[in-house]
C-alpha cells in the first residue's frame, strides 16, 4: 500500500489542472487502495472510467492521437489508479505522426478533465513548436477541461463536439489535515524534520504555508494562461477573464468567447479534414502553388436543418481569416 500512501500524499501536495470534482474522486479512490480495498475493473471504470492503455490510430491520411482521462507526467501509480494517460506517452504518439509521411493531418481527440501541471506547458510548446509542419486539429468529445484544454489551445484549430463542454482554466490544490481524526481513532503523530518547511503540511497550515501553496498556484497559473494566450492568439486578459473564468462552459458558450473555433462532431471533423486534402491535391494537381483555403465553404442549410448538426456555422469565412491571421502572429 506504500505506493498508494504516495500516490495520496503526492494528490495533497501538489498543484492541479483539473476540475475539482475529478480531483475528489481520484483522492476517494486512492484512500479506498490505502485501506487495503480493492475493486474490480468495472467498479473502477464506474468511478473514473475506462483505464485501458490508450494507443494512436489511423484514419486514412489522419492520424487520431487519443488524449482521455487524466493527465499525469509519466505513467505510473496514478494512472494506474485513475486511467488516462501521460504527457510522456502523448508526445511519444504525437512524435511519432509528425515524422510518418503518410500522415497528412493530426487529429488530438480530447475527453479530458486535465491532471498534473508536470509536463502540460512543455508538451503544448512541443505542439505550437509542431504548427505548419502538419494541420493540428483538437477536437472535444465530449470535455475539454484545464490542463487538457491546455494541451488542445496549442492546435491550429479546436473544434467541439455540439455536446462538448470546455474549459475550466485554473489550477487547484488542498490540503487534509486528519489530526482531529488520528486523536479519535487514539493516535498520536510526533514530526520528527529538519528545515524550517520541512514539516509542512502534517497538521494544521500555518499562514505562511498557506501563502507558500497560493505562490505555486498563481505561478502554475500564469504560466497555464499564457500559454493558452499564446495558443489561441489572444491577449492574457481576455484568456484569465473572458474564457469561463475556471469554470466549464458548453460548446456554443466556447464558440462565442473564442475558446474553440468550430462545432462538428468526431465523424464531420474527420470527413472536413479529408475533404481539405483532397482540395489540396486537385489544386496541386493543377499546377496552383497559391495557398490553399483552410476548409471549403460549407453548403448552406436547409430551413429545416438544426443548426447543431452543421460542421461549421455562418462564420466560417470570417473564422479562416481570423486564424490566418492568428497563425501569422505566432
Amino acid at each position: 500500500m506504500s505506493k498508494y500512501k504516495r500516490v495520496l500524499n503526492f494528490l495533497r501536495s501538489e498543484p492541479w489542472a483539473i476540475t475539482h470534482e475529478k480531483l475528489a474522486e481520484i483522492e476517494g479512490l486512492i484512500e479506498l487502495k490505502v485501506q487495503g480495498i480493492t475493486m474490480s475493473a468495472e467498479e473502477i471504470h464506474a468511478r473514473i472510467g475506462d483505464v485501458a492503455r490508450q494507443s494512436s490510430s489511423k484514419q486514412g491520411s489522419i492520424a487520431v492521437i487519443p488524449l482521455h482521462g487524466v493527465i499525469s507526467h509519466r505513467a505510473g501509480g496514478l494512472n494506474e489508479s485513475s486511467g488516462g494517460i501521460s504527457t510522456e506517452r502523448f508526445a511519444g504518439h504525437f512524435r511519432q505522426a509528425l515524422q510518418d509521411d503518410s500522415v497528412r493531418s493530426i487529429v488530438i481527440d480530447v475527453d479530458s478533465p486535465g491532471g498534473t501541471i508536470a509536463g502540460v506547458t512543455e508538451l503544448h510548446q512541443e505542439i505550437m513548436a509542431a504548427r505548419g509542419q502538419k494541420p493540428i486539429v483538437a477536437h472535444v468529445n465530449a470535455l475539454s477541461a484545464s490542463a487538457a484544454y491546455w494541451i488542445a489551445s496549442a492546435a491550429d484549430e479546436i473544434w467541439s463536439t455540439p455536446s462538448g463542454t470546455v474549459g475550466s482554466i485554473g489550477v487547484i490544490t488542498s490540503h487534509l489535515d486528519v489530526t482531529k481524526a488520528e486523536e479519535s481513532e487514539g493516535m498520536t503523530r510526533t514530526v520528527i524534520a529538519a528545515g524550517k518547511h520541512k514539516a509542512e503540511g502534517f497538521g494544521p497550515l500555518t499562514d505562511d504555508a498557506i501563502g507558500y501553496l497560493q505562490v505555486r498556484v498563481d505561478e502554475a497559473y500564469t504560466t497555464m494562461v499564457s500559454d493558452i494566450a499564446l495558443g489561441r492568439g489572444r491577449r492574457v486578459s481576455e484568456v484569465r477573464d473572458g474564457f469561463g473564468e475556471g469554470r466549464v462552459v458548453s460548446a456554443t458558450a466556447a464558440k462565442r468567447m473564442g475558446m474553440i473555433d468550430r462545432i462538428a462532431t468526431f465523424d464531420q471533423a474527420i470527413d472536413r479534414l479529408s475533404q481539405r486534402r483532397v482540395n489540396n491535391l486537385m489544386k496541386a494537381e493543377a499546377g496552383d502553388t497559391e495557398p490553399v483555403a483552410e476548409a471549403p465553404t460549407p453548403e448552406p442549410l436547409s430551413s429545416s436543418e438544426p443548426v447543431i448538426n452543421a460542421v461549421v456555422d455562418t462564420t466560417e469565412d470570417e473564422h479562416d481569416n481570423e486564424l490566418r491571421e492568428r497563425l501569422e502572429r505566432v
